[in-house]
């Protein structure tokens, strides 16, 4: 599906999506239960996939509602099947990673794979730290890239692993330590990037009833526990990440002002861009108790931003960048270049098309809003919510239309993201029909 972005003021409300991240560990720590029921849960292309990997291992997902779902699920209590199949994670990174670790448990052989994109996402250190922890986990390949082969059970241990690739694989380890017998202790052989993410893997741990904590190393969680819910129940919080979306429209094209509900604080690092568009000199107003932020229009100045710890906003500041005065730079950012695409170079790439001036580096990416003029253009979401996601935003203000090729692929995190826009007053058209 391409999508027809004409400029256009926003105003009126949008509501917080749920989060995807807390989506998949809560799905998944649902699984290592023995049942449980996840509230309020964001049913997506990448959530699915982790779904799909939970029955395969012996468990049941039944999804109830539209939108916000519930979903009813009756685990594998701590020890997965071998799947009877091949475990296709499709474009979700968090799914493999997380799916890879749960694998290594089953007493026999998984096999993971997914799409050309995630074939080519980094797998090598949770390969091998499994490996020392007793399981088996090869790249068929010998690259360290699925398609992957693990064979268990994982008896826990002592393991050390880099923290600067990425997070999801301590959150992986974490997840399934609490089940083996022995537990699992993490070293960081470097620093942690994307840090608060694994402070939701320890919060959603803690909501199901399991025990794991920092060190001075690293990370550990207890063996021999088991995943259980208070009541039975977990409730997902609102998507930071999806409410840049919203946030920024507000911030640049928001003449009347746009108001998000669903903003509750949580673990998210993602919350850094209510900060952002505030430094930036937006108007905006977050009411923590009541959930809402209030936004509106204003001159904004670029700032050095940086994305050690939150780096699916990176698209999202570029396009603020874009229309800002002076330089945005955004630092700390060569972990970026291994999500769904390299994102530090599709978003110099594709705002290249609509006229807007970037340097780019291995760990950085400038944006020159002052020297640059938002012209309307057609460009590429390669295959990537989140770049489909900010260059949407850039067409709000752009002069002309700007055409976004592929931009189905929003069903990844953010199912009803043109709908928002539309109700919020936006002209677009879908393949060319309004």
């Amino acid at each position: 599906m391409n999508v027809t972005i004409t400029p256009s003021s926003v105003r009126g409300t949008a509501r917080a999506p749920p989060s995807k991240s807390y989506t998949h560990r809560a799905i998944l720590a649902a699984g290592y239960a023995d049942e449980a029921t996840v509230r309020d849960a964001l049913w997506s292309a990448d959530t699915k996939a982790t779904a799909r990997a939970v029955e395969l291992f012996g468990g049941t997902v039944d999804r109830h509602g539209d939108g916000s779902d519930t979903l009813e699920i009756d685990g594998f209590g701590g020890r997965p099947d071998v799947p009877v199949d091949v475990i296709d994670c499709a474009n979700s990174g968090t799914t493999i990673r997380l799916v890879t670790a749960a694998a290594a448990l089953a007493d026999g052989t998984s096999v993971l794979t997914g799409d050309g994109s995630l074939r080519s996402r980094p797998q090598g250190p949770l390969l091998e730290a499994l490996a020392d922890l007793g399981a088996r986990a090869d790249s068929t390949r010998g690259n360290g890239q699925a398609p992957l082969v693990v064979t268990g059970p994982l008896t826990g241990g002592d393991v050390s692993i880099p923290g600067d690739v990425s997070s999801q694989y301590i959150t992986a380890l974490l997840l399934a330590g609490a089940v083996t017998n022995e537990g699992i202790s993490i070293e960081l052989e470097t620093e942690l990037k994307s840090a608060p993410y694994v402070d939701i893997t320890l919060e959603v741990l803690d909501d199901f009833g399991v025990e794991a904590r920092k060190t001075d190393a690293g990370f550990a969680v207890d063996g021999g526990q088991s995943y259980a819910p208070a009541g039975g129940e977990y409730a997902v919080p609102g998507d930071f990440s999806s409410i840049s979306y919203p946030l920024a429209a507000g911030a640049i094209a928001g003449t009347e002002g746009v108001r998000i509900e669903g903003a509750h604080p949580s673990a998210q690092g993602d919350t850094a861009i209510v900060d952002i568009v505030d430094r930036m000199g937006a108007d905006v107003d977050w009411n923590r108790d009541a959930g809402t932020i209030d936004v509106a229009e204003a001159p904004l100045s670029g700032i050095e931003v940086e994305v050690e710890n939150t780096p699916d906003l990176l698209p999202t500041i570029a396009t603020l960048g874009a229309v800002a005065e002076g330089d945005t730079h955004i630092a700390n950012a060569e972990h970026v270049r291994y999500k769904e695409t390299d994102r530090v170079s599709a978003m110099a790439e594709e705002l290249g098309k609509m006229g807007v001036e970037t340097t780019e580096e291995r760990d950085s990416l400038t944006v020159h809003g002052g020297d640059s003029s938002l012209s309307g253009a057609t460009v590429s979401g390669r295959d990537d919510h989140r770049i489909i996601m900010a260059l949407a935003l850039a067409g709000l203000v752009a002069d002309g239309e700007t055409t976004i090729e592929g931009a189905d692929h929003v069903d990844v995190s953010f199912p009803g993201f043109f709908g928002m826009l539309e109700e919020l007053g936006v002209g677009l058209e879908r393949d060319g029909r309004q």
